[in-house]
């Protein structure tokens, strides 16, 4: 312990024990910080005290300095809990940094443009659950005749996710031709999936494409949650089954597509599993809900069905979100002119 800080300290108590005024309080917590810079533990601090005390107190009982000692013995254990306490809050700060940087990363990688046909509305939305997104929307389209949107959902969470979702993109990127065929898609993402991505992670996918020439909208699937129909002339909802594996499985898989065409008024819903089984604390919102709140905006711009949708059923959750929330919707308008 340096002499001078013992020194010092003593003046202080001694200042302060004659006067007890706020300029003794102010020097005190000024001295606070040299310790704190000179790296001085909480346990010298009270030998310190101690010792000054015992240079101006000597008569004090010895039970007193006994007190001393077990305080003395306190700091130590206190001393090495506060520095782990400290490591941790840096390390987690340290992580949060990289965190948000990931997050920002992965917004500007796996940014994509909706597309703008005539004849067909699109409304999107993707909110994560925190702050790495394990859903994506991608859209291929020529912005004339084909209008192509894949929405995929990566089994598992964070920055792994985000990493697979890096490799979809790639694989988007890769597809140059907006008329090509939902099997076809989803056969080339899957091998690029399969050979780059981990064992233990897999990625469900939709893809949907719209021509607008036949209005037909020509989807596929690899173990995704099933997209719905609304069909306007009816009033009621269908769900669009396609089987197929999940991406990443096995190299060699063959993917079905299937056609249904589009009236105006009719509405293709895609989602994630973080629509469909969103919770409250009561348990699952019943998908009837759902499909009634979106039959109620079926007059609504193709947007404006998606943010309120999420708006709602937000609010439903108490506005904690418990899954990414990812939800597109293509709306047949009246005409392709």
């Amino acid at each position: 312990m340096p002499q001078e800080i013992e020194r010092q300290y003593k003046e202080i108590m001694r200042q302060y024990v004659m006067r007890q005024t706020e300029q003794n309080l102010y020097a005190g917590q000024n001295f606070s910080r040299q310790l704190i810079q000179k790296n001085i533990a909480p346990e010298d601090v009270i030998s310190i005290h101690k010792a000054a005390l015992e240079e101006m107190q000597p008569e004090l009982p010895v039970n007193v300095w006994h007190s001393f000692d077990l305080l003395i013995e306190m700091m130590i254990r206190y001393g090495l809990a506060l520095k782990e306490h400290q490591s941790l809050l840096q390390r987690q700060e340290e992580m949060k940094l990289e965190m948000d940087l990931a997050a920002n990363v992965q917004k500007t990688l796996l940014k994509t443009t909706v597309p703008t046909i005539n004849g067909l509305e699109i409304g999107m939305i993707s909110v994560p659950a925190r702050q790495m997104n394990g859903d994506y929307i991608y859209f291929l389209s020529d912005n004339s005749e084909y209008a192509g949107v894949a929405v995929a959902d990566v089994i598992g969470k964070g920055i792994p996710a985000a990493l697979c979702m890096s490799m979809v993109k790639y694989g988007m990127d890769s597809l140059q031709d907006s008329h090509t065929d939902p099997a076809i898609v989803l056969d080339v993402i899957n091998r690029i999936v399969e050979k780059s991505v981990d064992d233990d992670m897999f990625i469900s996918m939709f893809y949907g494409r719209y021509n607008v020439t036949n209005s037909v909208f020509t989807y596929a699937s690899a173990g995704h949650e099933p997209a719905l129909f609304f069909d306007s002339a009816t009033e009621t909802f269908s769900e669009l089954h396609a089987k197929g594996l999940l991406l990443g499985v096995v190299p060699n898989v063959t993917y079905n597509q299937h056609d249904i065409t589009l009236k105006a008024g009719d509405l293709v819903v895609m989602m994630t599993d973080g629509v469909t089984e969103c919770r409250t604390e009561e348990g699952f919102i019943e998908q009837d809900i759902i499909l009634s709140l979106i039959s109620s905006l079926r007059d609504k711009p193709a947007q404006v069905i998606v943010d309120t949708v999420y708006k709602e059923l937000e609010k439903m959750q108490d506005f904690e979100l418990r899954d990414d929330f990812t939800l597109v919707i293509y709306k047949k308008t009246d005409s392709n002119v």
